[in-house]
């Protein structure tokens, strides 16, 4: 493969073309424009390759255009990214803090043990968004879908809030089986419809009520923003809401 190993960095900018590039030498050559004061980057042709802008810290902006691949944003604490196009698995793994925009769909374990920051979808999602989300004190991570979510949503979720919009999703379900098995903290938002099969039974399903709407305003209006999408459209609607029926869902599953 062709790499390139040399970037220009011009008032805190840098352009880093990455067509036919291994993704070892591309993250190589992020990190070093970092290091060298780069506060905004753009990466172009990107087709596939992985774990960029991972454990990235402070204030930085990354456009990527292009589809990135597995662990985009992987332990990441401050930065953003926006991805102008679609995205693989594994975004916001482990992630402390900092934002991913996908302008497109994103593939599954999105926001996997996510501990802070959030993650814009424009589309859909696949499989196990947001298991193992968790929050501390202060720091309460965030997921917004779009479209639908595949099956084992916020499996063993522990905290956070995941927010699935359903724009696009036709007559297919918003969210897929076992959304919620095993969860014992954070909070589901699914707005329209919402298919009681699709439900773990460790969860308890309830219309939004004006406090969780409030909850539910800055989400809306992050999406609607970035997106442009009529905020009146995502508000005009009811929301479900999925919160954990205990916090010891398989405690009945062990011996004393």
């Amino acid at each position: 493969m062709r790499e390139r190993q040399t970037f220009t960095l011009r008032e805190g900018r840098a352009h880093l073309p990455a067509d036919n590039m291994h993704y070892r030498p591309l993250n190589e050559l992020v990190h070093a424009a970092v290091a060298r004061g780069a506060t905004h980057l753009r990466v172009s042709g990107v087709n596939g390759q992985r774990y960029l802008a991972d454990g990235l810290r402070g204030d930085l902006a990354l456009e990527i255009e292009g589809v990135p691949g597995n662990d985009l944003a992987a332990f990441m604490d401050g930065p953003s990214v926006e991805v102008f196009g679609n995205a693989q698995d594994g975004i916001g793994n482990t992630m402390n803090s900092g934002l991913v925009v996908v302008h497109g769909s994103a593939g599954d374990v999105i926001g996997y043990g996510m501990r802070g920051g959030t993650i814009l979808i424009r589309d859909h999602a696949g499989y196990r968004v947001g298991i193992h989300m968790k929050e501390y004190a202060g720091s309460r991570p965030t997921i917004v879908v779009g479209g639908r979510a595949g099956a084992f949503l916020g499996e063993y979720m522990a905290g956070g809030l995941i927010v699935v919009l359903g724009l696009g999703a036709g007559d297919r379900p918003l969210v897929g089986d076992f959304c919620g098995t095993g969860m014992h903290g954070g909070t589901i938002a699914v707005r329209g419809r919402l298919e009681e099969a699709h439900v773990s039974p460790h969860v308890r399903v309830s219309e939004a009520t004006d406090e969780d709407r409030a909850l539910l305003a800055p989400q809306l209006e992050a999406y609607a923003e970035r997106f442009e999408v009529p905020l009146a459209l995502l508000e005009d609607e009811r929301y479900w809401m999925l919160r954990p029926a205990s916090n010891r869902p398989y405690g009945n599953k062990y011996a004393i």
